[in-house]
């Protein structure tokens, strides 16, 4: 009788150890299942104004408006009238990546004139490469966040915010600005919508965004252009193709813009004119990681 009762605990007790056992494994699956889940970026829309995964900004620096791309969908290149006089120019910058703030400084003069006058147009895309240069804080991703929240509710503002980037650009290596201090440049900027901008800036509205643009154009190829992708910043193409020369070097880059526009059938960098002598050594991109 006790020998019964004694096998009949044992069974029981290994039941209950049994069930501990898969109770323990479930907890560990729905641990794992979490982890992967959350781990894995889906696919975000994009700000309003940049189905391209860029802003076109025109005569009198005016925005094209666009709808926001839809998550998962693949972006709709600005089209560009053959017969236009009005030169097409693209860039694919990192408002972190130095290169690019000597090409700003060096161009910035020369392409305000031109868009103001509607001699040029402009398509900024704004990339995030060099997180890993601001001590874990990703400026490269919250400027660029930060650049899609303006263009988002305040496009008109974007070619100003843009010059202000980098005017205030800081060291690779530092911290990067703040975001409170990136929702004052957007004040300075003037934007329409301060207090929209300034939440989509602290909310990271557009972060996944920013990544999953960043891997587009690094894995192209460019809509429209002679650049299968981009490999680094800043990336400038005029009229669809590349530019090669010094980045800055004023003078080799409006002769490059000039030869555009004159010669408009042009399909391949190897066309680039002979730059300038530049009285620095022309600064090389910023590749992508």
């Amino acid at each position: 009788m006790l020998r019964d009762n004694q096998r009949k605990k044992d069974r029981r007790t290994k039941v209950f150890l049994q069930g501990g056992v898969i109770v323990v494994v479930l907890a560990i699956v729905a641990v794992v299942a979490f982890a992967i889940v959350t781990t894995i970026k889906p696919a975000s829309p994009g700000p309003r104004n940049m189905l391209s995964d860029g802003i076109l900004i025109g005569e009198g620096f005016t925005a094209t408006r666009t709808a926001a791309l839809e998550a998962g969908e693949t972006p709709v290149a600005n089209e560009r009238d053959e017969d236009s006089d009005t030169i097409r120019i693209q860039m694919f910058v990192d408002y972190f990546c130095p290169i690019c703030g000597e090409f700003e400084k060096a161009n910035g003069d020369q392409l305000s004139t031109w868009v103001e006058s509607g001699a040029a147009e402009v398509e900024i895309f704004p990339m995030a490469i060099l997180d890993r240069l601001s001590n874990g804080t990703k400026y490269a991703t919250r400027a660029a966040n930060a650049a899609a929240c303006v263009a988002d509710n305040s496009p008109d503002s974007y070619y100003d915010y843009n010059t202000i980037l980098f005017e205030n650009q800081p060291e690779e290596g530092t911290d990067g600005l703040t975001d409170a201090e990136l929702i004052d440049l957007t004040v300075e900027a003037g934007v329409s919508s301060p207090k929209l901008v300034a939440n989509c800036i602290e909310d990271q509205e557009f972060k996944t965004w920013v990544a999953d643009a960043r891997t587009r154009a690094q894995n192209g190829p460019i809509p429209n252009s002679n650049v299968d992708a981009v490999a680094g910043t800043p990336t400038v193409i005029v009229n669809g193709v590349k530019y090669t020369g010094a980045l800055n070097d004023a003078k080799a880059f409006a002769a490059f813009v000039i030869q555009a526009e004159n010669d408009d059938s042009a399909t391949t960098s190897t066309s680039t004119p002979t730059p300038a002598p530049a009285e620095t050594a022309a600064p090389a991109e910023t590749p992508a990681p």
